[in-house]
């Protein structure tokens, strides 16, 4: 995948479903020590691993929905759901412990899209389910300094606001800057970011997106941010939810790279395989039309592409 600043179909880059559908797939990462790939299905409740070797995929219930999930260094995975935030083994398929409660009102928001930092403090935002109000936050969830040899006692704070729907949370590679997006308002904010001390400051826009009452038509629309992954090259790759694109930005906003997608609604890429130059992509199906789904057979499923540049390997939680 040699071209810049164009657009490019996905028959070209050999695009491929590689897993069974999924109402709303999310928060997709590449497990080095287990080389599987795992994600959630939001309102399915589900956690997903699909081994690409042997094409086996499993499936975990869930008792409210996951927003996203992250490795631990402590062993299983930390599931940020509706309601708190879990730690889940899905070796023995069981719930082990809650770190935290939930910090908002259940009955408007959930926990949303989120990944951990290179420290392995794991940084969640929420949505704001009415969408009527910029309501949803970032929150961060850490260790606590003196506490990692007696059970890791953990804090849960909020970290940034203004938002309706936290999504495209990610870091260059120097963890100097870090990006977070309003699907809402069609918009991504990057951040100094401090990788010591986490402190967040300089917040801007750093790139903007037409909404649905700027562009002239329907069929014009070119979607909404979602979830996003950073390369070795500090190239920004996000999904363009309703717009059938995946986009790689430059650091400075750029369009590299415009991939047309055989699915309307794709949700967050990541990268995976043992060198990190496979792409996998969510994609969502729920509430669209008969119609469309129709002409989109692989909507929901996780589809698979090669890339040139590999991506940056998950960063585990400390807790």
């Amino acid at each position: 995948m040699k071209t810049s600043g164009m657009k490019i179909s996905h028959e070209t880059l050999g695009l491929r479903p590689v897993s069974a559908t999924c109402l709303l797939g999310e928060s997709p990462f590449w497990h080095p020590d287990q080389q599987c790939l795992y994600w959630v299905d939001i309102p399915g409740r589900q956690i997903c691993r699909l081994d690409p070797v042997t094409g086996l995929e499993q499936r975990w219930e869930v008792p409210a929905e996951p927003g996203c999930i992250a490795p631990s260094r402590r062993g299983g995975l930390l599931v940020a759901h509706r309601a708190g935030i879990d730690r889940f083994d899905p070796v023995a398929g069981r719930w082990l412990e809650r770190l935290a409660e939930a910090p908002y009102d259940m009955s408007v928001q959930r926990f949303n899209d989120g990944r951990c930092d290179a420290r392995g403090r794991f940084w969640i935002g929420t949505i704001h389910e009415p969408r009527d109000q910029a309501a949803a936050g970032l929150y961060c969830l850490e260790v606590l300094a003196g506490s990692e040899s007696s059970g890791a006692a953990v804090s849960l704070s909020l970290r940034a606001g203004e938002v309706t729907t936290a999504n495209g949370l990610a870091w260059s590679p120097d963890g100097s800057t870090m990006y977070w997006a309003d699907s809402k308002a069609h918009r991504i904010d990057c951040f100094d970011f401090d990788p010591v001390t986490a402190a967040l400051s300089g917040r801007r826009v750093w790139k903007r997106f037409p909404s649905q009452n700027e562009t002239p038509s329907a069929q014009s629309y070119g979607g909404r941010p979602d979830g996003a992954a950073v390369d070795a090259q500090g190239c920004y790759w996000v999904a363009l939810y309703e717009g059938a694109r995946l986009l790689r930005l430059s650091p400075q906003g750029e369009i590299l790279i415009d991939i047309e997608l055989p699915v309307r609604c794709p949700t967050m890429p990541t990268f995976g395989g043992a060198d990190l130059r496979t792409l996998y992509l969510t994609t969502a199906s729920i509430r669209r039309s008969p119609e469309e789904l129709t002409l989109t057979p692989w909507a929901g499923s996780v589809l698979a592409l090669s890339v040139d540049v590999p991506g940056l390997p998950v960063a585990f939680a400390a807790a």
